[in-house]
């Protein structure tokens, strides 16, 4: 029987990567995790979800002190200042403790860490740095990067990624965001807020991709009134910086006649790509698939005996939550348990003011498998959001017509990615709409939303 350094190595400690290494170790198994950052917690920690929701509700704070948007409550605030420094130091701080809170966990579960690159030399070993180690099993979770625009260079300076878009020292006159997902809006909305005119070129006709038609068209009409330029249904075609100032040439994705802006800021967020560059994917035997991705079983596994992969390396969304499910099931394999993640039962959340949260399918997606019904409620009609001058966006649940079941769940509200673990969940269980109908929820609250858009599937909401 073959002897190795580790039971498990983990390659990559992001938010499927450290929870796999840790729930790894919590199962008696002797595990390490290879990470070639100086902290713990990948991209989502370190340059992506958190600090990005550390600008976004500072951001919402100025917003409301620098608007009058207190007025109306009797709160009479002059002279709002924006203190950008202390804004980005208040994120580094935030984001300092949460990865130093990673470093505990591993320290407590025994879990170490092995700091450098890794490569494979074949499907057990693999090089970190200068030193070479032996695992029984072998989890892939390094995770995905930036997909560049073909001929537009990021400088980091002027043309930036969500990373740059996270530390601009001043607030851009004009910020142009190229992609219209879910990062370009949350990023935009940041600098909006402070001061930028911000414009969202789109090379599809709607923003936000893969979300819900009524959402979008929703979402849009929302950014759009909060001052937003959105420029849908067209192409980039080429951006040019001479100085401190970038030109970007568009044109309609159809074809038409060309423009150009002209931006003291470009954020290029067209989406991202896996990341198996270096890894020597080859020397293990491990294939990937038509999009660059692992290519897995149902239980995570590769091709490939004892070799594993997760988040988003592997397909699926590229979502933090599904990355860290993941590991968590990954390590329950790997440990002769039954790990499992329920992939149609994913939210996503877009963390922009209102919050737009989805999970399941959307109503275009769910007529195409069959006969649905569909409730909508209004918060416009919901006593809290009433009284909190809250009342932008709907919850709209989404059922199949003969079994009631809950099939999707959408939702445009302040508090929509909270309100979604509550989809979530009854979706998880098999949830009917009416079995949320007649599920009694506190009141007053945002999330008697969702209770009436459940009853209006049977066409008989009380608020409306």
């Amino acid at each position: 029987m073959a002897e190795y350094d580790y039971d498990v190595l983990v390659i990559g400690a992001g938010p499927g990567g450290y929870v796999a290494a840790i729930r790894a170790a919590q199962l008696g198994l002797k595990t390490a995790c290879a990470e070639s950052r100086e902290t713990l917690g990948g991209t989502c920690l370190n340059v992506g979800c958190i600090p990005s929701k550390a600008l976004l509700h500072a951001s919402e704070l100025f917003e409301e002190a620098s608007h009058g948007a207190f007025a109306k409550f009797g709160i009479e605030v002059e002279g709002a200042k924006l203190n950008l420094e202390q804004m980005h130091a208040e994120k580094k701080k935030a984001v300092g403790e949460l990865t130093g809170g990673i470093e505990y966990l591993f320290k407590k579960n025994k879990v170490t860490w092995l700091k450098g690159k890794a490569s494979f030399t074949d499907a057990s070993t693999v090089t970190v740095g200068e030193q070479t180690v032996t695992a029984r099993d072998i989890v892939i979770a390094t995770g995905s990067s930036v997909t560049p625009l073909p001929g537009v260079e990021i400088d980091q300076k002027v043309v930036v990624d969500s990373t740059g878009a996270l530390a601009l020292p001043k607030v851009p006159e004009h910020l142009v965001v190229i992609g219209g997902g879910v990062i370009g809006l949350e990023l935009g909305s940041v600098w909006r807020r402070l001061g930028a005119k911000v414009t969202v070129v789109e090379y599809l006709d709607q923003i936000l991709p893969g979300f819900d038609g009524e959402v979008r068209k929703e979402s849009a009409k929302l950014f759009k009134k909060q001052g937003f330029e959105l420029k849908t249904g067209t192409k980039v075609t080429g951006v040019t910086v001479e100085g401190e100032t970038a030109t970007v040439s568009l044109e309609p994705a159809n074809g038409g006649a060309a423009e150009t802006l002209t931006a003291d800021a470009v954020l290029v967020a067209i989406g991202r790509k896996p990341n198996t560059d270096g890894l020597n994917l080859e020397a293990a035997g491990v294939k990937l698939n038509n999009r660059g991705q692992v290519e897995i079983d149902h239980d995570f596994a590769t091709n490939v005996d004892g070799v594993w992969a997760i988040g988003d390396v592997a397909p699926g969304l590229m979502l933090a939550h599904k990355a860290e499910d993941e590991g968590v099931a990954v390590a329950e394999n790997i440990a002769g348990q039954t790990g499992i993640v329920n992939h149609d039962v994913i939210p996503s959340v877009v963390y922009t003011m209102p919050e737009i949260a989805g999970v399941g399918l959307s109503e275009e997606a769910a007529k195409e498998k069959g006969e649905v019904k569909v409730g909508k409620f209004p918060f416009m009609a919901n006593s809290r959001a009433k009284t909190n001058r809250d009342t932008d966006g709907f919850v709209k649940v989404i059922a199949d017509a003969k079994t009631d079941r809950v099939l999707g769940v959408w939702i445009v509200s302040s508090l929509a990615g909270t309100m979604i673990a509550q989809a979530a969940q009854a979706m998880e269980f098999g949830a009917t709409s009416e079995d949320i109908a007649y599920t009694c929820h506190a009141h007053p609250t945002h999330s008697e939303a969702l209770k009436e858009a459940a009853m209006a599937v049977r066409g008989k909401p009380i608020h409306v």
